[in-house]
């Protein structure tokens, strides 16, 4: 078989293939990626994730790094580190059961407080989870049923589309508020309760939904509405409150989730809604019921919410980083579409152009990810790069010189127009 029209997406449900042999193909596509010089996945660091990282194998010399989403550097922030380390002293390494069953402990409910107030919210009114994934997957599994009907938006998290496997589901095309109209309008009356989910800031083009459209006509078809702020929070408003700052409808959304992991600089998520629906999820979620709970090292996410506030040169950092790198990339010729965040997509289309263009970064230490099918249309492939507080002016500098070297070499990359 022709390795080359193969994509990871295709090995999913092989016909006629046993789990061994299914696996077995695969080992032998990733031997042949690895031997096409395009294999850029599960690379060995050897350093905490930062501006520059040290990796597995490779020079002496570090590489700038784009992979990373802990926009405000905090999992390098002394104070965060210092919260982390105190707590494992006290408490220990582990939470050693579930929420509901003796996993709780007060740095959680900590934790908990510490995350509604963010939002403007009472005390009850949030739920933590060990990960965002699972913020997502296991509240949505929760709260929708046979009788229901989740509304998403085609480029949602997989962790959404993942939660709504007991539910029905519609998706509407990304961004297209008509779209969106045309199925409230055709599914009024159809079903119990109706929730429309879309995230603030969309992983791979880092652009922003229209918020504001949307919740009207939430409000307008009497349906719920939940926004996954992952990639917003830290980063956009006024106060880094994401994505719903921007628009002034943090009060407006009935469930805002979101991670731990990106801007806290943890690991975690959370969900944030009225203390009935709380409630709820913290009795009916099942991770909530058969998960463990993170251990102590919650102490340090508790800091770095408390940071957003007290600290908030790292985002004016970011902002000024992210304006800058933009700038001159545009400059360059390159195509970034409509990206609004940190998340800086440098869109070539041909997927084997990009891989190639990522490896002459790679070479060049540059560390970036290339993105293309299934995580993205087969046209539309892309390298994404995510931007930090951390990175300097030289080393933005350094990166765009590379980037315009190589890409110099692909003319159909430069001044690139997409239709939208």
């Amino acid at each position: 078989m022709n390795f080359d029209k193969l994509s990871i997406k295709d090995f999913e449900d092989m016909p006629g293939m046993k789990i061994s042999e299914r696996s077995k193909f695969f080992k032998d596509y990733l031997r042949y990626i690895n031997v096409d010089n395009n294999q850029q996945y599960r690379i060995i660091g050897e350093s905490g994730c930062n501006s520059e990282m040290f990796l597995q194998g490779e020079q002496s010399e570090a590489f700038i790094s784009f992979v990373s989403n802990d926009y405000l550097g905090f999992t390098q922030h002394p104070a965060v580190k210092a919260s982390a380390i105190a707590g494992i002293e006290k408490y220990g390494t582990g939470a050693g059961a579930s929420p509901l069953i003796g996993g709780f402990f007060d740095y959680h409910r900590l934790l908990e407080r510490k995350i509604a107030a963010f939002f403007g919210r009472e005390e009850n009114s949030s739920v933590i989870f060990t990960t965002g994934y699972t913020a997502n997957s296991s509240s949505l599994q929760c709260l929708l049923q046979k009788d229901d009907l989740a509304i998403v938006d085609m480029a949602v998290h997989a962790s959404v589309h993942e939660g709504c496997i007991l539910t029905n589901k519609k998706t509407f095309m990304h961004n297209d508020i008509e779209s969106l109209e045309r199925i409230l309008q055709n599914t009024n009356g159809m079903y119990r309760t109706r929730m429309i989910i879309v995230d603030g800031v969309y992983s791979q083009d880092g652009d922003i939904a229209p918020l504001s459209q949307i919740i009207s006509l939430a409000k307008a078809h009497d349906a719920y509405i939940m926004v996954d702020d992952a990639h917003g929070v830290g980063v956009l408003g006024k106060t880094g409150r994401g994505a719903l700052e921007v628009t002034g409808l943090i009060k407006d959304v009935d469930f805002i989730t979101g991670t731990f992991s990106k801007t806290f600089g943890g690991i975690g998520g959370y969900v944030v809604c009225d203390e009935n629906n709380a409630s709820f999820l913290k009795f009916h979620s099942r991770q909530q019921i058969f998960s463990a709970t993170a251990g102590a090292t919650t102490l340090g996410l508790i800091k770095a919410i408390e940071l957003i506030d007290e600290e908030p040169i790292w985002q004016y950092r970011l902002n000024q980083n992210m304006l800058y790198f933009k700038e001159k990339l545009r400059d360059i010729g390159l195509e970034i579409g409509n990206t609004e965040s940190a998340i800086v997509p440098l869109k070539f289309g041909d997927p084997t152009v990009t891989l190639e263009i990522n490896s002459a970064l790679f070479e060049q230490q540059i560390y970036a990810n290339p993105i293309t099918y299934p995580a993205v249309s087969k046209k539309d492939a892309r390298i994404r790069m995510s931007l930090s507080a951390l990175h300097t002016k030289e080393q933005l500098d350094k990166t765009l010189n590379i980037i315009e070297h190589v890409t110099k070499k692909y003319p159909s990359v430069l001044n690139r127009k997409i239709v939208h």
